[in-house]
């Protein structure tokens, strides 16, 4: 996608859920459904009518009940059932997809307010039976969605931590590297708690009222994401790779998470009347994509990122900000390197490798904050970039000025 005209996101139009552990605080609620049911609150304390929007995209990536019916579901629950659009899955990229998806649509005229939002439950992933009435005895094949797609790239015929493991030893990326870069997201993450969670609250509803399945009592409260482990140099020392004779420990990746986010995508006048601070200008400026070499996931991040900033006409040296989603440290560090950024000035406020990872939403939630940190700096260019299955990433370039 080339430079984009007329395309922003209005101050305080997006939203996030505390994201909870695997097998935590969501893991018995519909993703689709809760999206929805966080939708019309968020939308609510905003008042922003569901009427408001002509265009939606849902990104998910893991299947629910009658997801068949996709986006026109999630807007009919919200309130806004004349409103139509895709539903959206490219893996752990699904969000800046999604919101590229929106941004198209606004830059060409089709749309004029979009909203996006990004659902995923990795707990309780579906187990799936494929019918195959001529293989012996009629006997189809089945997988276990999540755990089984964790574990094996069909194509690159690896595990996602095997492709981590291939760039370290390509890039020569020790675990004693990939520990300094943990702790430092841990330390950033404390600045995002700092103040009673301040950071966080610009973006999240906290504490945050967890409902019950259906979603018509409050069953308990989270006053923050679930799930984040306490992490000090020692502890880290003391882990063992994952993979026999491999670097990447249980503290260097993320862990599976459950959680959704969304974001409104508008014009430039639209965003101004609905923004928290008109003043603010939110603008996105392009979008890129890029896949490494078979089995080599991490590096992927660095081509998005590339054709994301040409289209978007900007150098690296002059990004104020850049965040990543992480499930490595390794993706980090091989970033830094190929770019020459400072690797422990990325990621401020937090990222995936310590908040976790519902895959969808994971992107979404980094871009987000990624908003946040130059609405406090007082304004500047930022880049998100995320990898994705099959050796794959995409990268969003936004810009935070005055309206």
């Amino acid at each position: 996608m080339g430079a984009l005209s007329d395309v922003y996101v209005p101050l305080g139009g997006y939203w996030s859920t505390p994201f909870a552990r695997w097998q935590g605080a969501f893991a018995d609620l519909h993703a689709i459904e809760f999206a929805a049911h966080v939708a019309k609150s968020e939308l609510s304390k905003r008042a922003i009518s569901p009427s408001e929007f002509d265009f939606g995209v849902l990104g998910f990536t893991v299947p629910q009940p009658h997801c068949f019916y996709g986006l026109p579901w999630l807007m009919g629950m919200i309130g806004a059932e004349k409103v139509a659009g895709p539903t959206l899955s490219q893996a752990c990229a699904t969000s800046v997809r999604s919101v590229a998806a929106a941004a198209a649509e606004v830059a060409r005229g089709a749309a004029t307010t979009a909203l996006v939002v990004t659902a995923d439950r990795t707990s309780n992933g579906p187990h799936l039976y494929y019918p195959r009435p001529t293989g012996p005895g009629g006997t189809g094949e089945h997988e276990n969605w999540v755990l089984d797609n964790f574990s094996r790239d069909p194509f690159a015929r690896v595990s996602m931590i095997e492709t981590a493991e291939n760039v370290a030893r390509k890039w020569q990326i020790s675990t004693e590297e990939q520990h300094e870069v943990v702790l430092r997201r841990y330390q950033q993450y404390q600045d995002a708690l700092a103040d009673d969670a301040a950071f966080l609250k610009r973006f999240m509803s906290l504490p945050f009222a967890v409902p019950d399945r259906r979603f018509g009592k409050t069953v308990a409260t989270l006053d923050g994401d679930e799930g984040v482990h306490s992490t000090t140099a020692s502890g880290l020392a003391a882990l063992r790779p994952v993979v026999d004779g491999g670097t990447v420990t249980p503290g260097g990746q993320t862990h599976p998470a459950d959680g959704n986010a969304a974001i409104i995508v508008t014009t430039r006048e639209r965003a101004r009347s609905i923004s928290r601070d008109p003043n603010v200008a939110i603008r996105i400026l392009g979008f890129g994509q890029g896949r490494a070499e078979r089995a080599f996931m991490p590096v992927a991040t660095i081509e998005a990122a590339r054709r994301a900033l040409e289209a978007a006409e900007v150098r690296i040296e002059d990004v104020d900000a850049i965040k990543s989603h992480n499930p490595f440290a390794v993706n980090d560090i091989v970033f830094a390197r190929e770019t020459s950024v400072d690797v422990k000035k990325m990621n401020n406020y937090g990222c995936s490798l310590v908040w976790g990872h519902p895959q969808g939403p994971t992107g979404l939630r980094g871009t987000i904050e990624l908003i946040e940190e130059l609405v406090l700096r007082g304004g500047g260019v930022g880049l998100f970039h995320g990898c994705a299955a099959g050796d794959t990433a995409m990268a969003i370039v936004l810009k935070v000025g005055e309206a």
